[in-house]
Formats: C-alpha cells, sequence, structure tokens
C-alpha cells in the first residue's frame, strides 16, 4: 500500500517536472523544472537497488547545474 503511494507521488513529482520545464520560458525556471525531475527519479532509481547510478546522478546534476548557470550568466558579444 505505502509503496504503491510512494511510486504514485513520486510519478506525479516526474510529471509535473516535465510540465513545468515545458511551459516556462526562462532558461533560470527550466533549470528548477529539471531539478524537479531528478528529485522524482532518483528514488526510483534507488528503489531499483541501483545506488551506485544514485550516487553518479546525485554528483553530476548539481555540478552540471552549476557549469549552466556559469553559462548563462556571461554576458554575450
Amino acid at each position: 500500500m505505502i509503496d504503491g503511494l510512494i511510486i504514485l507521488l513520486l510519478t506525479v513529482l516526474i510529471t509535473l517536472g516535465a510540465v513545468v520545464t515545458a511551459l516556462w520560458r526562462g532558461p533560470f525556471d527550466k533549470l528548477i523544472g529539471l531539478s524537479i525531475i531528478t528529485a522524482g527519479i532518483v528514488p526510483f532509481v534507488v528503489m531499483r537497488g541501483y545506488l551506485d547510478v544514485a550516487i553518479v546522478v546525485a554528483l553530476i546534476v548539481p555540478l552540471s547545474t552549476i557549469i549552466i548557470l556559469l553559462l548563462l550568466g556571461r554576458p554575450v558579444q
């Protein structure tokens, strides 16, 4: 019962993140949407037992977000 509820909530979180990412126009807002998607996907990966993949995703997503923010903050010449 509880597992089904958790899976349903994570699915709603992933769907909400995808819709938000598709609808919002600003690049910073899209990063927030991608973070919501990641917050829903990582528990699925952990539930399947792929802890090494979850660790890699947990390390790569913040680093890529920082790099994208640095690239978006540069003025266009």
